[in-house]
C-alpha cells in the first residue's frame, strides 16, 4: 500500500521521500535533548546507522517515510512516519519527530499531519491511523486532537524517563472522522 512515495506539499512544508540526502537532519534530530524526550527514546545512533536507515526507506512498500522540509528554504525539519501497516484492516500507525526548537511551534507538524492524513485516507484507501503521545507532550496531544484524533486509551507506566514512570495515550482517526471535520 506504501510502494508510492510521493511528494506532498503545503503552504509551510514539503514532504519528501526520506533518503541519504537527510541523514544530517535526521542526525540532529536524534541528537535533540526535547526531540529525544519528547518521543521516549532511550536509542543511541552511530552516523553510520542512520545513514544505512534512510538509505532504505524508499524500498519498504508496507511503510512511508517522509522528511518534512520547510518549504521556502528546503531545509530537513524533521519526519513523519506511517509504520505498522495492517492492510487487511486499512490501518497502520503514525510517529513524528521534528528537529528540535527551530522546528517547533512553526505549524510544521500540523501541515505535514494534515497533509498525511488526506493522502493515506483519499488516496491510499486507509480506514485508521493511530498513534502514542507521551502523557508530558501536551503540545503534541493539543495538535493531534486538532488534526482529528480522538484519545481512545492509556498504556500505564510505558515509558521510564529519569526515573519517573509515564503513561503513554493512545489516539486514532478514521476515515470517517476525517471526511466530517470542519475545513482547516
Amino acid at each position: 500500500m506504501f510502494a508510492s512515495k510521493p511528494t506532498l506539499t503545503g503552504e509551510r512544508v514539503v514532504l519528501r521521500p526520506a533518503g541519504p540526502e537527510h541523514v544530517e537532519g535526521l542526525w540532529e534530530l536524534v541528537h535533540d535533548p526535547e526531540t529525544v524526550r519528547l518521543t521516549g527514546s532511550h536509542a543511541k545512533f552511530t552516523r553510520a546507522a542512520l545513514e544505512k536507515w534512510y538509505a532504505t526507506r524508499r524500498e519498504q512498500d508496507d511503510r512511508l517515510d517522509l522528511a518534512i522540509c520547510d518549504v521556502k528554504e528546503g531545509d530537513y525539519v524533521g519526519e513523519i512516519v506511517l509504520n505498522q501497516l495492517d492492510a487487511d484492516n486499512l490501518s497502520c500507525g503514525m510517529r513524528i519527530a521534528l528537529a528540535g526548537p527551530r522546528a517547533f511551534g512553526r505549524g510544521y507538524g500540523s501541515e505535514a499531519i494534515r497533509l498525511v492524513l488526506e493522502h493515506v485516507f483519499t488516496t491510499v484507501g486507509l480506514h485508521r491511523v493511530s498513534l502514542e503521545v507521551f502523557d508530558f507532550n501536551e503540545r503534541a496531544r493539543h495538535v493531534y486532537r486538532k488534526a482529528g484524533f480522538v484519545e481512545e486509551g492509556v498504556l500505564r507506566d510505558a515509558l521510564r524517563w529519569d526515573g519517573a514512570w509515564h503513561d503513554a495515550i493512545v489516539m486514532s482517526v478514521l476515515a470517517t472522522d476525517w471526511t466530517a471535520r470542519p475545513a482547516l
